[in-house]
């Protein structure tokens, strides 16, 4: 099904901002997590493609997705170095992942995303749930600069859902907007639930993408479901180039088409669905039609 929902419309096949790869000990170590949901998860969440790192890649391939990211993030501090090498090494292995970096508010955080984006790395993700951070922690500041003058895309879990902390919703991250206009953010899950909070940041600053990832799915309605009242907002953005498609590959308890339905089943027609699935992408991260 996924192969022919993107040659219908056109497209060379599938760009995903938002697919998980990690070392495989941290990796396990997310799923047991989701198999004993703990206070970030807040329910059942069995993931789907719980599988070895080469037979996941070999699903995407198989699906068509050309290009995707390999987000990975620390929870304490000292492990975002590491991640950072690992995700360079796992993109120069697997030539449809985009180079995939992290950060954490700890001493130098600035010098080593400067290094890494020098070595290759080309996106970002950071998971202020996970981290437990508030993004306005003054240690990274400079790196938040860092990554403003670099134009590196940053993958950004703000939102509330599933649990909130202190420093998710749309308040903590549009406090660093407004100091880094100049910041490229692909805000993860529509910025659930605060969807209109995070459209508000997307108006306000050109360089706001926000992905799909689980949104509209029979599965993300525990999250609440999006308004109705918002959606000529988010045809308008998805026409702009400002929402891309991410699934949460592999940690999604529903097949990967069922994301690619329910975009579908808003209606608002191919055109939109090619710049969500393709060519929004192919821009933000420089991804070749080829």
């Amino acid at each position: 099904m996924v192969p022919a929902f993107w040659r219908a419309l056109g497209l060379p096949g599938l760009i995903d901002a938002h697919v998980h790869f990690m070392p495989e000990r941290l990796m396990e170590a997310v799923w047991e997590y989701f198999a004993e949901p703990g206070p970030l998860i807040g329910r059942d969440w069995p993931v789907r493609y719980r599988l070895p790192e080469a037979e996941r890649v070999a699903v995407l391939r198989g699906l068509g997705v050309r290009a995707f990211t390999a987000l990975l993030y620390p929870h304490r501090p000292g492990m975002a170095e590491g991640l950072n090498r690992w995700g360079l090494e796992f993109a120069a292995a697997v030539p449809e992942a985009i180079p995939t970096g992290t950060l954490y508010p700890e001493p130098g955080v600035a010098s080593y995303v400067a290094k890494t984006i020098d070595a290759g790395t080309a996106a970002f993700k950071v998971h202020l749930q996970v981290g437990g951070f508030d993004p306005r922690a003054p240690e990274l500041d400079d790196a938040w600069g860092v990554l403003a003058d670099a134009g590196a895309p940053v993958v950004v879990h703000a939102g509330s859902g599933p649990v909130a902390h202190g420093f998710t919703g749309p308040g903590p991250f549009g406090d660093v907007l407004a100091r880094h206009p100049r910041l490229t953010a692909v805000v993860a899950h529509l910025g659930a639930p605060e969807y209109e909070g995070f459209l508000d940041l997307a108006d306000r600053f050109e360089r706001v993408h926000l992905d799909t990832t689980m949104a509209f799915t029979d599965f993300f309605e525990h999250e609440g479901t999006f308004p109705r009242a918002l959606l000529p907002r988010l045809r308008d953005l998805g026409e702009r180039g400002r929402i891309l498609l991410g699934t949460d590959f592999p940690n999604i308890p529903y097949p990967y088409a069922h994301q690619l339905q329910v975009l579908a089943g808003l209606g608002f027609g191919d055109a939109w669905l090619r710049e969500v699935c393709w060519h929004a992408a192919a821009r933000l991260f420089g991804v070749p039609a080829g």
